[in-house]
């Protein structure tokens, strides 16, 4: 990968040092940032005690000016032959890297190996950028080998592939390292340089007034019908600004980065092209991890809810989906940047509630005519309540049931929902909304640091 802009007229430190770590002030369109990079020499890609030591000086010297930190990360782990040493300069470089955590952020590439102690730092990182070569893994194919006796390749185990659908480590995965250094001057560009600044104000073309009627004709009549969420948020947003995250990852929630009139926001929605846009577990940590990162670096929220509920399932649930739910729910309760929450379509149950419901402190509560925001549907409440109708019988009292309670005005009616809106005029209510919320403040409680249901 490039060296991230990383030269001597971009003030290197730590130059008299050996090992394979390069360190010092870089810029990325012309933002200024703390930049470390992996400079091997002969080939040698395991790293020594002092580059651990590099890697620390870095992320304090990034927590100190208050600029990004962004690595770019190739190493097949701690020198074997230095032992006990390299391990503790990781340990300690760990130590640093959280410590940036919140307050400035943090994008790691990876354009080959990451293995071992560098791999446990991608996990660390706000965003990851992967390419389509590299891959990371804690224990390699010849360890799983010996103790499963599966044969596994580097890729099979560890691929950019695998961890953008598997186990949702990449956030984004480019051809190679040129693409990924431009990447995350993309992924920058969306956020401020450090917690106590505002996100970056874009110029935009785009009047915050656009009608968008074509949003009306995605939705299908059916209640039960599939579409991509994505053309919605697409036509809301400024043209060509959204930029989805870990999208291969738990694609029944779409996250990502977009802005409104300029404006930098985060964007979460159920995507009932995949599960109908209920929550599973991972849609839960996806969810849960983006909404706080964009807490963290005063990133609005943005939520479009189309949803029928959790994923329900023996193996869900004893995987542990109210712990992981419980996730979706805490973030959203602690985020404290304006959120603006609009409901498409379907809003049940627990789903309702962890979506950014009004009950969870958003903003702004907006609702289609078309939503319908209740503890289930009519087919599932008519089968608790009716169960020994005969079928005519049950399907009187669903239609009865979706006209008495399966609209957004009895939800009005309550404060649940702050107003119902034509969808052609979504985007001029959000604009319009985030315009408003722009000078929120909330006082922060002074506590340590509080208990997320990890």
């Amino acid at each position: 990968m490039a060296a991230l802009a990383v030269n001597p007229e971009r003030l290197p430190f730590r130059t008299g040092t050996k090992g394979a770590v390069r360190v010092g002030f870089g810029a990325l369109d012309d933002r200024p940032i703390v930049a470390i990079s992996i400079d091997p020499r002969d080939g040698q890609t395991a790293l020594t005690s002092s580059d651990g030591e590099s890697l620390a000086v870095a992320a304090q010297m990034a927590l100190e000016k208050r600029v990004p930190l962004v690595a770019s990360i190739a190493s097949s782990g701690s020198d074997v032959e230095e032992g006990v040493a390299a391990m503790h300069s990781w340990g300690h470089a760990a130590r640093a890297i959280v410590r940036c955590s919140g307050i400035v952020p943090l994008v790691f590439a990876v354009d080959g190996p990451a293995v071992a102690a560098p791999a446990m730092l991608l996990g660390l990182a706000d965003l990851v950028v992967m390419t389509a070569d590299s891959y990371a893994f804690v224990t390699g194919p010849h360890m799983v080998r010996q103790f499963t006796g599966e044969q596994l390749t580097n890729a099979q185990l560890g691929g950019a592939d695998m961890h953008a659908h598997t186990s949702g480590v990449a956030s984004i995965v480019v051809a190679d390292g040129a693409v990924a250094q431009s990447m995350i001057g993309t992924l920058l560009s969306y956020m401020p340089a450090h917690c106590d600044e505002l996100p970056p104000q874009w110029g935009s073309d785009d009047p915050p007034t656009r009608s968008v009627p074509q949003v009306c004709d995605i939705i299908p009549e059916s209640s039960s019908g599939s579409y991509d969420v994505r053309r919605i948020i697409e036509a809301v947003t400024d043209v060509g600004s959204f930029l989805e995250l870990r999208a291969a990852f738990a694609p029944n929630l779409v996250t990502g980065f977009a802005t409104v009139a300029g404006r930098s926001v985060g964007i979460v929605a159920n995507q009932p092209q995949s599960l109908a846009g209920t929550l599973d577990i991972g849609a839960s940590q996806k969810g849960a991890r983006f909404v706080a990162m964009c807490d963290a670096f005063n990133l609005p929220l943005v939520t479009f809810v189309d949803t029928s509920g959790f994923y329900p399932g023996k193996d869900l649930e004893w995987r542990g989906m109210i712990r992981y739910g419980a996730q979706m729910a805490f973030a959203y309760a602690r985020a404290r940047v304006p959120r603006v929450c609009v409901t498409l379509r379907k809003s049940y149950g627990g789903a309702y509630i962890v979506m950014d419901s009004k009950y969870m402190g958003n903003d702004l509560s907006i609702a289609w005519p078309s939503a319908q925001i209740a503890v289930m549907g009519a087919k599932g409440a008519v089968e608790i309540l009716h169960r020994r109708a005969s079928p005519q019988e049950r399907e009187d009292y669903e239609v009865a049931y979706e006209e008495r309670l399966l609209n957004p005005y009895i939800a009005a009616e309550r404060g649940s929902v702050d107003r119902v809106i034509d969808p052609a005029d979504t985007r001029t209510e959000v604009a319009r909304s985030l315009d408003m919320l722009a000078t929120k403040r909330e006082k922060l409680a002074r506590r340590r640091h509080d208990n997320t249901p990890l």
